[in-house]
Formats: structure tokens, C-alpha cells, sequence
């Protein structure tokens, strides 16, 4: 017990340990690997028809410039690199086709709806938003539209980002080529940055301080890129040479494992975020395996956030109260209560929506 509590009193005191330990516990509170598997789900729903729209309406739009529509379609679809790849490599099995279009209408509008109602619905939850400040379902679905607007623009940017990298590699020859790719990928990671912080000001009822949300955004931007390149990697080196079958479950399994870590990375972010802009660290290094530990003001404000994010009315008012932890040992952590008493809930919170 000596070890655990230097190990405890370490970490309280040292934000590199303390902040990515809270935001460990926090996730784990959150239960966001569900909400990412969640997110997954309806991204595996909404992205084939999303991508079948796409094309279809290119092919159509561009028909008497092919030479331009597949630059277009070869730089949107390298964003979806497990399954990008095939639908450039079988574009003419549905090439304008008006069913395909019906097909990607349906199933786009379904699936994504749904990821923008799953996203928005991770966002609040993470950070502490009561259930009767959520917006109303129609509400919500206006959100949501929204959220599917800057994912849009999003990649139709990038898209002329990376296009006009390959027209400007082309132009000026192999001497600038590294440096024209290094400035296109620096380039979609501040894009992607900006759609992170961008969403979070579209999805939830919380005004985040920029200085709190571009840090991690900008790391979960860099993230994403590497998960870019490990999707171009799998196609490229894994799944070429494939049976048909094969083939076949490696293409489904890459494409959700590649969206669930788009998932995951969106939803640490966010965590990593709330964390910082709630004051929730440092956090008892036992709190989530036993009772007989003393709550850290980290802990306190987490577990209040927690009971408060659950209440479905404005006139509903909740408190918590901390009694002293069963048979704790008060020598572990002789210093760490000063201040951090049991005391009742006084609900407030960093921009005032708690309720007492």
C-alpha cells in the first residue's frame, strides 16, 4: 500500500500523469468504448450508400470531363482508403446509375442521420450536459444536419487540397513533390483540426474555450492521419493478392475496425478536452477499483457531473453528498483531503447549467 500511495501522490502532482490518467478514468466512467462502437455502427450504415451517392453524382455531373472526374473521385475516395480503393478499382459496375443514386440517397440519409444523433449524443454526455438542456428531437436533427454539413465541407477541402498537390507535383516536376505532399498533409490535419473544434461548438450546448479544445484537437488530427496511412498500408499490402472471399471479409473487417478507430480518436479527443475544461484531475489512483479510497476534488467533480447529467428536468434537483470512505486508511493521504471534506453537491459547474 506505501507503493500505491507514492504511486498516487506522484501522479496528483505531476500533470504528464495526472491528466492522461483522468482522461483514462473518465473514458472507462463514460462507458465511450460503447459509444464508439455506436458511432461505428452507424458509419458502416451511412458510408458505402454516402460514397455510392458520390460517385454516381460525379459521374453524372463531370461526364464530359473524365480526365477531371477521376482526379475528383481519386483524391475524395483516398480519405476512405479500405474502402475507397474498390469502389475506384469498380466504378463502372454503377457508374451513374439512377439506382444508385436512389440506394445512396436512402441509406446515406439513414446512416448518417443516425452517426450525427450518435455523435451528438456521446458529445453531451461527455461533457456533463443535464438531459433537459439537450435539444428536442427535431432540434437535434437540425444539429445533426448541421454536424453532416461540416463533414461535407470538410472533404470536399481536402479534396481540393489534394487534388491541386497532385496538379501541382505534376507541374513543377519530382524536385518539389515531398515538399508539395508534406505541405497537402499538413494541410488536412489543420482542416481536420478545425472540423474537430468546429463540431463540438455545432453539437454541444457547452461554449468551449479555444484555449481547451485545439491542443487535443490538433493531436486527434495528427491521429487520424496515421490512421489514414495504416488504412492505405492494409490495402496496399494485406489485402492485395486476395481470394475473392478473402478478400471480401478483410475489406468488411478493415473498413469497421478503420471506423472505429475514427471513432475512438473523436471520442478521446472529446474526452481529453472535457477533462482539461472541467477541472477533472488529478484523480485518485484507486477510485475505480474500491470504495475504501479518499476522493481526490478531480474525483468529486467527476462523480458529481455524473449524477447532474441525468436529470430530464429543469425543476429536478439533484445533490450528492460524500460520506467518509469505509475503513480508509487516513495515512495514505495524509495531505490530499485538505480542503476536499464530504460535503453536499452545490451544482455548480465551470459555465453554470448545473442544478443544485
Amino acid at each position: 500500500m506505501d507503493v500505491l500511495a507514492r504511486l498516487d501522490t506522484y501522479q496528483r502532482r505531476h500533470r504528464w500523469a495526472g491528466l492522461p490518467l483522468a482522461v483514462a478514468y473518465k473514458f472507462y466512467d463514460d462507458q465511450a468504448a460503447y459509444l464508439a462502437a455506436l458511432l461505428t455502427y452507424y458509419g458502416f450504415l451511412a458510408l458505402f450508400p454516402l460514397l455510392l451517392f458520390l460517385v454516381a453524382v460525379l459521374s453524372s455531373v463531370l461526364n464530359g470531363n473524365p480526365e477531371v472526374q477521376q482526379a475528383l473521385l481519386n483524391s475524395a475516395l483516398r480519405e476512405f482508403p479500405v474502402i475507397g480503393d474498390q469502389i475506384v478499382h469498380n466504378i463502372r459496375s454503377f457508374h451513374g446509375s439512377p439506382f444508385a443514386v436512389a440506394v445512396g440517397v436512402a441509406g446515406s440519409l439513414y446512416g448518417a442521420l443516425n452517426v450525427a444523433q450518435a455523435a451528438q449524443h456521446a458529445l453531451n454526455k461527455i461533457f456533463a450536459v443535464p438531459r433537459h438542456a439537450r435539444p428536442d428531437p427535431l432540434r437535434s436533427r437540425v444539429k445533426g444536419l448541421k454536424f453532416l454539413s461540416l463533414l461535407a465541407l470538410g472533404l470536399c477541402v481536402t479534396t481540393v487540397l489534394s487534388t491541386a498537390a497532385e496538379s501541382a507535383v505534376g507541374l513543377f516536376g519530382a524536385r518539389l513533390a515531398v515538399g508539395v505532399r508534406v505541405a497537402a498533409v499538413i494541410g488536412a490535419v489543420l482542416i481536420n483540426a478545425a472540423l474537430l473544434m468546429a463540431s463540438y461548438r455545432v453539437l454541444i450546448r457547452r461554449r468551449l474555450p479555444l484555449r481547451t479544445t485545439y491542443g487535443a484537437a490538433l493531436a486527434g488530427a495528427c491521429a487520424w492521419q496515421l490512421v489514414l496511412w495504416g488504412g492505405t498500408y492494409y490495402v496496399g499490402h494485406v489485402l492485395r493478392g486476395a481470394t475473392a472471399t478473402y478478400g471480401l471479409f478483410g475489406i468488411v473487417l478493415g473498413l469497421l475496425a478503420w471506423l472505429y478507430l475514427g471513432a475512438l480518436i473523436y471520442l478521446v479527443t472529446a474526452e481529453i478536452t472535457a477533462v482539461r475544461w472541467m477541472r477533472l484531475w488529478p484523480r485518485s489512483l484507486l477510485s475505480p477499483f474500491t470504495d475504501r479510497v479518499h476522493l481526490s476534488a478531480g474525483d468529486q467533480r467527476a462523480y458529481r457531473s455524473y449524477a447532474t447529467t441525468e436529470s430530464f428536468k429543469g425543476f429536478e434537483k439533484i445533490t450528492v453528498h460524500f460520506d467518509p470512505p469505509p475503513h480508509a486508511d487516513t495515512r495514505e493521504h495524509p495531505h490530499a483531503d485538505a480542503g476536499e471534506h464530504p460535503h453536499e453537491d452545490t451544482g455548480e459547474h465551470p459555465d453554470g447549467d448545473g442544478r443544485a
